[in-house]
């Protein structure tokens, strides 16, 4: 009970100083405590977890290398952001915490956003947001589950958090996201009508949260584990496939490359992709260059979130 106790006053002090701006005086005064017992309890919550840290990304920073990649390739909004990563892990977690102060500052109504929950990176912003100030109805995942259970349970969390950060209602699309036949893809929507829901109201989306992959297989899924095969990759790359958004493949201009593989993802469709009224995507890094220019060249994403290196590298290529 005093463990319980003391998570709820830095619950509170939180609450209070974070999202309603009061002093520490202030709050010391309205909970009848000292100050420094404010100050100490903010920090408790934030070592705990309960407040997360977003660092603020500086308009203007990369005014004039932004410009350059919405000029070349077309693109309504970029942000350009300082990563300090060593690996891809790495900055997946710049990039996410750099969306994740994009996304608060967003005040616009969004009654469908569409999230794709398995992108590592896009599940790195979620955990850094701490509130959407967003009109939000639902959250809708773009796919099915990928990969193992843990990463379908980090995935589920992440669509629950963002629904209540965001003031909405989660659906889950609790399906493989991709499936061996285009038979077992129509016999498990015919027997979940949860699932149809979700497909259904990817049909309206005003924000889908996207990710772009390169063609091969991501390093936290394995081939096969509702997920393509190695064989597969091999043939829609012959086709002349550089990278997927949504599990949608695309050819170096951007082109959705339609194929049976198309009939095997339980997901988003590309054209209610291309419906959606705004198209975020978050990446960055050598392994999805490629994949990055395609689909900005593409129109499949309206504002773009990348790192410095990553945009000199496809404004110079471009």
């Amino acid at each position: 009970m005093e463990h319980l106790d003391q998570l709820r006053m830095m619950t509170k002090v939180a609450r209070l100083y974070h999202t309603r701006g009061m002093r520490q005086t202030e709050i010391g005064e309205r909970l009848r405590i000292s100050q420094s017992r404010v100050s100490r309890l903010l920090q408790q919550a934030e070592d705990a977890g309960i407040v997360r840290t977003v660092v603020s990304v500086p308009q203007g920073l990369h005014a004039e290398l932004e410009e350059a990649v919405e000029l070349e390739y077309g693109v309504a909004e970029v942000h350009v952001v300082d990563a300090v990563a060593n690996d891809e892990v790495e900055l997946a977690r710049d990039l996410g915490h750099a969306t994740a102060f994009l996304l608060s500052e967003l005040t616009t109504a969004a009654p469908v956003i569409a999230f794709t929950s398995w992108s590592q990176t896009l599940r790195q912003a979620v955990d850094a947001l701490q509130v959407l100030h967003s009109d939000t109805g639902y959250v809708v995942e773009t796919l099915g589950d990928l990969g193992p259970p843990l990463l379908q349970h980090e995935a589920a969390r992440s669509t629950q958090r963002l629904a209540s950060l965001s003031g909405g209602r989660p659906v889950f699309l609790r399906t493989p996201g991709v499936v061996a036949s285009p038979q077992i893809r129509e016999a498990l929507l015919a027997q979940d009508p949860y699932a149809r829901q979700a497909l259904e109201m990817l049909d309206d989306v005003d924000i889908a949260l996207v990710g772009i992959g390169s063609v091969d297989v991501a390093p936290w899924l394995k081939a096969g584990d509702n997920y393509f095969t190695e064989r597969q990759l091999a043939n829609i790359r012959a086709q002349g496939a550089v990278g997927e958004v949504c599990l949608r493949f695309i050819d170096e201009d951007g082109n959705h490359i339609a194929s049976d593989l198309d009939d095997l993802v339980i997901g988003i469709s590309p054209d209610q992709l291309k419906r959606a009224r705004r198209r975020w995507a978050v990446a960055g890094g050598e392994r999805k260059l490629d994949a990055i220019k395609a689909a900005l060249r593409g129109g499949w994403v309206d504002v773009f979130v990348t790192d410095a290196q990553t945009a000199e590298r496809i404004a110079k290529r471009a």
